[in-house]
């Protein structure tokens, strides 16, 4: 069965965005690249005509798995979350225990991870570290740079 690919609005409208630049801008440009090669005679031996194709077949898989993507792509409805558990779309304040540092996060699908902006993927090591914990809640959670021990302060939407 197909994976279902939670997003917010905001996330899934950059997904169309994206999708859009690739089939309306980036297709006809390599479009008219193959054309321009293509004019300059012998295909056995035109460098610039096959990697003008190869990109047309990259771009192409690339369109068929962003489509893939957003039919797969569920909105979350905001309105049925709730803050007693930390889950997907939730922001939550955490301390982090080793370096008595409190660091806010928000748990996003992975495509919407940035974090520069707080969003982490909720299948990332700390993501899933803290999914479904409570307030006051400790949990250790094992990164590339060791374990890191939390305790869960704030949970909002």
């Amino acid at each position: 069965m197909a994976e279902i690919n939670f997003v917010t609005k905001e996330g899934l409208e950059k997904l169309q965005t994206e999708l859009t630049d690739l089939k309306y801008v980036q297709r006809p440009f390599i479009t008219k690249q193959i054309a321009d090669a293509r004019d300059k005679g012998d295909l056995s031996e035109n460098a610039e005509y096959h990697a003008a194709k190869e990109d047309q077949g990259l771009l192409e898989a690339k369109i068929s798995k962003m489509e893939d993507l957003i039919a797969k792509s569920r909105i979350i409805d905001e309105s049925k979350l709730n803050n007693t558990q930390v889950m997907m779309l939730t922001k939550v304040r955490v301390l982090n225990l080793n370096t008595k540092k409190e660091i806010w996060y928000m748990l996003v699908n992975e495509k919407e991870a940035d974090l520069k902006t707080g969003k982490i993927s909720f299948k990332s090591p700390i993501g899933l570290g803290l999914m479904n914990k409570k307030v006051d809640d400790i949990c250790e959670v094992v990164v590339p740079a060791g374990t890191i021990k939390m305790q869960i302060l704030e949970i909002t939407l």
